[in-house]
């Protein structure tokens, strides 16, 4: 029996699908998590983290043969760089998948907001880096943190071994929700997201140009990286 590939409508709505059930999880269970724990910040983050590991696995597994589960318009650029996106139009493609990413992080943010009874789409007063009220520059670190929590994802999806690839990035993630400053949004599609949503996921327009130069310039130094310990099969 023949299997047909998957259409570019097919592919796209995988990826919009994908990546608001992603912002849905991550913010969603932000926003419980806040309300659950008490003011314990601490705890609020675990929770976070462990249903963004979960769904973030599940995701993957379920919408990858789809469209490769990407939810992030870097690893998009990434396969197009590498002309592993659909072999017709390549460019189209990632254009697609870029759109739907980014549409799919607003609907993700809304489904959520609209769950626990806040206003659909509302702009995060949470900065994290940039520039405050007073016109001091804060949180350098926190964009230091995204370029390498960036950096570190496309790493792994690169190295990761066959059929691996959705433990391997859940598990990244979920560390990198603790070992980073940022709490490792990693993902330009997340950042877009999280500005409609002032909860405990949120991050305020005024950070958001910083957090995805951050992860652009960390995206080229884990390719970079992944690249110089590439090893050639001796195909001899």
């Amino acid at each position: 029996m023949t299997h047909s590939s998957p259409s570019l409508a097919q592919q796209a709505l995988s990826e919009f699908a994908g990546t608001a059930l992603l912002l849905c999880a991550v913010i969603g269970s932000g926003i419980m998590a806040q309300r659950l724990c008490g003011g314990n910040d601490g705890l609020a983050l675990l929770a976070n983290t462990l249903v963004t590991v979960f769904a973030l696995f599940v995701l993957i597994e379920t919408l990858g043969p789809v469209s490769g589960a990407h939810f992030n318009p870097l690893v998009t650029l990434l396969m197009w760089s590498k002309s592993q996106l659909a072999p017709v139009n390549q460019a189209r493609t990632a254009i697609f998948f870029i759109a739907a990413q980014l549409c799919g992080a607003v609907a993700g943010a809304a489904l959520a907001n609209a769950m626990f009874e806040l206003p659909l789409l509302h702009f995060s007063q949470h900065l994290r880096g940039g520039w405050d009220a007073a016109g001091q520059f804060t949180g350098w670190g926190q964009w230091l943190a995204e370029a390498v929590a960036t950096g570190g994802l496309l790493f792994t999806i690169l190295r990761a071994p066959p059929g691996k690839a959705s433990a391997l990035v859940a598990c990244y993630i979920g560390a990198a929700y603790w070992f980073t400053a940022s709490t490792s949004f990693a993902n330009p599609a997340a950042v877009w997201g999280r500005m409609f949503s002032d909860t405990f996921a949120g991050i305020a327009p005024a950070s958001a140009f910083g957090f995805v130069l951050a992860q652009s310039v960390g995206a080229l130094l884990g390719v970079g990286l992944a690249g110089a310990l590439h090893i050639e099969k001796d195909t001899k």
